[in-house]
């Protein structure tokens, strides 16, 4: 098994890509860490059929948001980076701002003082400056910022297909391989879609 990578779950709108990403990283060798906030599981039952408890489920350990004493709070636990899908304002204001007050924000903050990678999928339009200012100083602290903006050069049919590009994109930029879309220059037969729909 490899370093396990923590996956924090906001209240943004689009937390299926949150959902998306745990049940693709079910199909690796990848340990998840799982941070599921309050929000989050307010809009899981807004905008998904899914049920807080089965998306802890996809998860391979689990923690509460406001135990900032666990494991993934701390950079002597070792992990392989953390995605943030999808991120709230709320969130990134913190995570720029080094406001540790819940334990995403908190594994963010020491996500970026080990340097490792953090991957932060923010969902908010329009953006004002604030929100560009925030997400420079996070750029400038080492995160990769990675808003759900879909390509179609894959040829998309489904919304299932647009979801499932975006979160190819947060694995590559992580380092786990995946076969989610079809790349840039590559034929469609060369490439078959990894359901995580079912």
């Amino acid at each position: 098994m490899s370093l396990p990578l923590v996956v924090g779950i906001t209240g943004a709108s689009g937390v299926i890509y949150g959902v998306e990403l745990l049940k693709a990283l079910q199909k690796t060798d990848v340990e998840t860490h799982l941070v599921l906030s309050e929000s989050a599981g307010r809009n899981l039952a807004i905008e998904t059929s899914y049920s807080s408890k089965e998306v802890r489920a996809l998860a391979d350990v689990v923690y509460n948001n406001k135990d900032v004493g666990a494991a993934v709070a701390s950079g002597s636990f070792l992990t392989r980076g953390m995605v943030v899908v999808p991120c709230t304002i709320k969130s990134l204001s913190g995570i720029a701002n080094s406001y540790s007050d819940n334990l995403i924000t908190r594994a963010a903050d020491v996500t970026l003082k080990e340097k490792r990678p953090l991957v932060m999928m923010v969902r908010e339009t329009p953006l004002h400056k604030g929100h560009l200012d925030m997400m420079a100083r996070c750029a400038d602290l080492g995160a990769t910022i990675l808003p759900p903006m879909p390509s179609f050069y894959h040829g998309p049919q489904t919304i299932q297909d647009i979801i499932n590009q975006s979160i190819g994109k947060v694995l590559d930029q992580i380092g786990i391989k995946h076969n989610l879309f079809r790349r840039w220059g590559s034929k469609p037969e060369e490439v078959t879609q990894a359901s995580t729909a079912k």
